[in-house]
């Protein structure tokens, strides 16, 4: 095989006549839609996990600049081109993603983004097919859901007074301020169901996006349960900016004797994988220097796999709060994800007993990074100005000390418990439904039952309306320069 070289732009230059071009939003500069896809092609040959999946991506796929850039030039859009070598998007690959705007995505990883403040889940309402209905779960602290006094439980039947549709509920939720038309759920007296009934009522809400800080560690307490303290903690998200909250969180554990802990990741996507080793220790502390999780790159990046290990300091020298537990009860919904059941598998390697309540998790093994358009691909030195665009690929398996991966299908529960969308109840009180399972379980008065629920479609959720993915596997430890290089081609 020949190697590629610069001479690829001039094979670019003479294929202008064919190629797309882009304005960049910052100076109105039309750059090539080849200058973007010779970035995307290079990145996701150099870095991505199912590279060997994929024909397009052989480092000898080329055999000269000019076959090269004719197949550059095939794609519309660098977008078109990104998703042309995802390996199997609906059931292998359903999280790499391309942004044509890096800065954003910088932003949402530090903890930041746009946001009216409330998580809500959408379903049909009772008894039909036809109108929907949204089911606010998490509001969060001093946001404009908050501000404007909507709780966990509100049920929303319209937006700016049109009735939520399946064909339009889409649209009228994904502007940045909207009016929530409030109704309540009426099962009117019966168990039955064939009668229950969403009644509107007066009461609507005007609610705003705006920039909004979320600190991940969004509630602790301390639960009495026959004479033993049981800490709760609802972490929303993998955070690293906000590891000392949380260590914060585990130092009053600690002063309090808590002996039982309930980890609350039903809400929580993920995130980085450093604060999932981190939060790994805080609940362990007997494993100092053992390892927590590895990372499995591509078959080029083999020398590069990685291990975090258990610690018992701080990425700034202090120390960790650890409770030496060796039992925990970790709570769960379809929408706990990456870091969140990462710590669930890893956990389950060296304690005697990790007790998930709650519903299957997401299903996400693989870790992803951040690959921009310069040189070295993982870090900003000498980006290219022209653009906005960078990629988030699957790059990594995740596994535990003993190589075994979260499956597909997500991690089943040891208690299995669904919430019930008129029934949500308070995130912390001890009568919340999976909350109280544990304590039940800790309390040993046997496990709760609760009636079979029918199964509900959900058509939607409030993170459907986010413009990257919310939280993920992310590596934040950085690979060697030498790692990630863009392949260069040789007449």
């Amino acid at each position: 095989m020949r190697k590629f070289t610069q001479n690829l732009l001039l094979a670019i230059v003479l294929l202008t006549f064919t190629t797309s071009c882009f304005n960049d939003d910052r100076d109105d500069n039309v750059i090539l839609a080849s200058e973007i896809n010779d970035f995307v092609w290079k990145g996701m040959n150099a870095v991505y996990l199912y590279k060997d999946n994929i024909p397009d991506l052989a480092n000898d796929r080329f055999s000269s600049n000019l076959e090269y850039g004719n197949y550059l030039n095939s794609f519309s859009t660098p977008e078109d081109l990104f998703e042309s070598v995802i390996y199997q998007r609906e059931t292998v690959d359903r999280f790499s993603w391309i942004t044509d705007d890096y800065i954003a995505l910088e932003q949402l990883f530090s903890g930041v983004s746009k946001s009216n403040g409330m998580e809500f889940s959408l379903f049909f309402a009772p008894n039909s097919s036809t109108e929907v209905i949204g089911v606010i779960r998490l509001v969060l602290p001093n946001s404009e859901a908050d501000i404007n006094n909507l709780q966990r439980g509100d049920i929303f039947y319209a937006v700016d007074g049109s009735p939520l549709t399946e064909s339009n509920f889409s649209t009228l939720l994904n502007q940045d301020t909207y009016t929530l038309n409030l109704a309540t759920f009426n099962d009117n007296g019966t168990p039955e169901t064939t009668d229950d009934t969403i009644d509107p009522i007066t009461e609507s809400v005007t609610i705003s996006k705006v920039p909004y800080t979320e600190n991940p560690v969004f509630r602790t307490e301390i639960i009495d349960v026959a004479g033993e303290n049981v800490g709760y903690l609802m972490y929303n998200g993998f955070t690293s900016n906000f590891d000392n909250q949380l260590n914060s969180a585990f130092g009053n554990f600690l002063s309090n004797n808590v002996q039982h802990l309930v980890l609350d990741l039903r809400y929580n996507p993920g995130g980085s994988v450093n604060t999932a080793t981190l939060l790994g220790s805080m609940i362990t502390g007997q494993f100092n220097g053992e390892v927590f999780a590895k990372l499995i790159y591509n078959n080029d990046l083999q020398e590069h796999n990685s291990s975090f290990n258990f610690t018992n300091s701080l990425n700034d020298g202090s120390a960790i709060n650890s409770l030496n537990l060796d039992k925990v009860y970790v709570l769960t919904t379809e929408r706990s994800a990456s870091a969140s059941e990462m710590v669930i598998n890893s956990l389950r390697a060296y304690i005697s007993s990790v007790i998930q309540i709650g519903t299957n998790t997401t299903g996400k093994s693989q870790a992803s990074i951040t690959v921009y358009d310069s040189p070295e691909l993982t870090n900003k030195d000498d980006i290219n100005p022209n653009h906005l665009y960078a990629m988030q690929p699957l790059v990594a398996i995740g596994v535990n000390k003993n190589d075994e991966v979260v499956p597909s299908t997500g991690l089943i529960p040891t208690i299995p418990l669904e919430e019930y969308r008129f029934n949500y109840g308070v995130l912390g009180n001890a009568n919340e439904p999976l909350l109280a399972a544990a304590l039940a379980d800790i309390l040993g008065t046997g496990r709760m039952s609760y009636p079979v629920l029918p199964k509900v479609e959900l058509l939607g959720d409030s993170n459907d309306f986010l413009p990257f993915e919310k939280g993920g596997m992310i590596i934040d430890k950085k690979l060697p320069k030498e790692a990630f290089k863009r392949l260069e081609f040789n007449q």
